[in-house]
């Protein structure tokens, strides 16, 4: 039979039994064909879970096709040799049996000799990763002929074949950053033509090769990769996220294409890569609410099978972005409910990080502070990296904080003075020189003198205040040197826009408990935003803005 029509009756069959009842009408057939029809076999019988019917392996017609492959190894042509190896590896087929070792030997002796095409060494390439284990120096031998290859003429195909075994090669210590290079410049100009599935394969390599450097291909395929958010796998979005997250690539419209995708995907998306979704937003500072309502509304559904880091994964960005969906009250119902079925499975840091997240939008944990509190939880923590490190010991400090200022009736155990600060570390939402610098000139012009307000200032509660006013009962401002007669002090928050969500006027969770925890302190806090000031140049208007804003009611 033709080949060519082979090829063409053997795609329209899908059972297995349909694919041997054909071979069994055919009186003769090239291996070309025969390892064909083992490809098409492994297509038809496998899926994520194995093999769907065990029987096909003892088949007679398979078995005569294997006995075949097996004593006639040398005679086999390259593309026969090494499809047929592919598919038994597809089919799982025991690595040590006699007819797997005659194959990858035949294959590893023409590899040796150079007798094989970029395809074949892609092909076989491909059926080694399969492996378990597979042998290195052979991945090594396939990398160093594909190098005395023309990279041009490859196909896309070939060029995902090399980024892969290259991840495994260089993991291994070795190093093709030539290679590599040549990749990357040959990448650039196809990217366009890359399906999803291969461009989610090329960044992912990216990142596990480290190519800070090949900043226009991280480009290119993230602006290509954005146009299919809805036809990734789980895997290949996770893929994605990654390295947006590794290169520290955003892009509005894929953050618009995620608000679509993932509403109408929560119920069927794997829990891992719900949780790079809310990471990636997380560590980009985006407040997506369709995203948001839509992990809260799945979370309250699938809560319960959850891993503890799932849980955890969940939760912690509605803290860190200071945002209450409208399920609110379900969510913490939920979260509090398992926990209180699995509170001893979490680890002491992911605890932590989970009720710490919590108490940033108002949910108190108070169920479980004696838990965290307690000498043994916090030997735990001590015992499992990072320690008790300052993060971690902040952490504490602003939970018995805010228990102290906000639940006044918690009588639970308390935290030891030992592990609390004395200051909270500045974090990344720290003032913006900048702005504080014009706010600064602004109050100078305002009071006269600059004896008349304070900057950055420690307070015995454990925050800093970007500018501190004393008044006295007159309301008259005092100097900041003057401890008597002190009857209010006003703390003024100058908020760049690192302390508020991307592209919003949403403050970020740690800036909104502290402005919260500074007013039960017995500050008047006035919030000076970017957004008010961001057009102000003149400094005189500065300086009635400033007027109008500390004190409304005063001349």
């Amino acid at each position: 039979m033709d080949e060519q029509y082979f090829f063409k009756k053997l795609s329209n069959v899908f059972t297995s039994k349909e694919i041997f009842d054909f071979l069994s009408s055919l009186e003769v057939m090239s291996d070309t064909m025969a390892s064909g029809a083992l490809q098409r076999i492994s297509e038809v019988e496998m899926n994520d879970s194995g093999l769907k019917n065990p029987e096909v392996l003892e088949n007679e017609v398979f078995r005569a096709i294997c006995f075949q492959f097996e004593f006639e190894s040398s005679k086999l042509s390259n593309t026969g040799l090494l499809n047929a190896l592919q598919a038994l590896v597809t089919l799982r087929i025991d690595p040590q049996s006699t007819l797997m070792a005659s194959l990858l030997s035949e294959s590893e002796r023409r590899l040796g000799k150079g007798q094989l095409t970029v395809e074949n060494l892609c092909t076989l390439g491909e059926s080694l990763l399969e492996l378990e284990s597979p042998s290195c120096a052979t991945l090594e031998q396939i990398v160093n002929h594909m190098q005395e290859k023309d990279i041009e003429k490859w196909s896309p195909r070939e060029i995902v074949m090399a980024y892969k075994i290259l991840q495994v090669t260089v993991r291994e210590g070795k190093q093709y950053q030539n290679l590599l290079n040549k990749l990357n410049s040959v990448t650039l100009p196809a990217v366009s033509q890359l399906s999803p599935s291969f461009a989610s394969v090329i960044l992912n390599s990216l990142v596990v090769l480290c190519q800070t450097q090949a900043v226009a291909l991280v480009t290119a395929l993230c602006k290509h990769l954005v146009k299919h958010v809805p036809r990734f796998t789980d895997y290949e979005l996770l893929n994605v996220l990654e390295a947006f997250l590794y290169f520290g690539h955003r892009e509005q419209i894929f953050t618009e294409a995620l608000e679509t995708h993932v509403p109408k995907s929560i119920c069927t998306m794997h829990p891992q890569t719900v949780c790079k979704v809310m990471q990636y937003c997380c560590k980009k500072m985006i407040l997506s609410k369709p995203i948001f309502d839509a992990v809260a509304e799945g979370f309250i559904s699938h809560a319960d099978r959850l891993t503890t880091d799932q849980i955890a994964g969940y939760i912690i960005p509605f803290g860190t972005l200071n945002y209450l969906p409208p399920s609110a009250s379900s969510l913490f119902r939920k979260l509090e409910t398992v926990l209180h079925t699995r509170l001893s499975h979490f680890q002491p840091h992911t605890l932590l990080n989970l009720l710490h997240s919590c108490v940033l939008i108002q949910r108190y944990p108070l169920n479980f502070l004696p838990k965290i509190f307690s000498p043994y939880f916090l030997q735990k923590l001590q015992a499992q990296p990072p320690g008790l490190n300052r993060v971690v010991t902040s952490q504490l400090t602003q939970l018995f904080l805010t228990v102290t200022l906000e639940c006044p009736f918690y009588e639970g155990p308390k935290l030891l003075p030992k592990y609390q600060v004395k200051a909270f570390p500045m974090s990344h939402s720290s003032h913006d020189v900048h702005l504080l610098k014009r706010v600064k000139t602004g109050l100078l012009y305002l009071l006269k003198k600059r004896i008349y307000f304070a900057t950055e200032v420690s307070t015995p509660y454990f925050y800093s205040v970007d500018i501190e006013i004393k008044l006295d009962e007159g309301g008259f401002v005092l100097p900041v040197a003057q401890c008597e007669e002190v009857h209010k002090r006003i703390a003024l928050c100058v908020d760049g826009q690192n302390r508020f969500c991307a592209k919003s006027h949403n403050l970020l969770g740690e800036e909104a408990i502290k402005q919260r925890h500074l007013q039960l302190l017995g500050y008047e806090v006035v919030q000076i935003p970017f957004f008010e000031i961001e057009s102000i140049e003149d400094c005189r208007k500065m300086a009635e803005y400033l007027h109008k804003k500390i004190f409304p009611h005063t001349y």
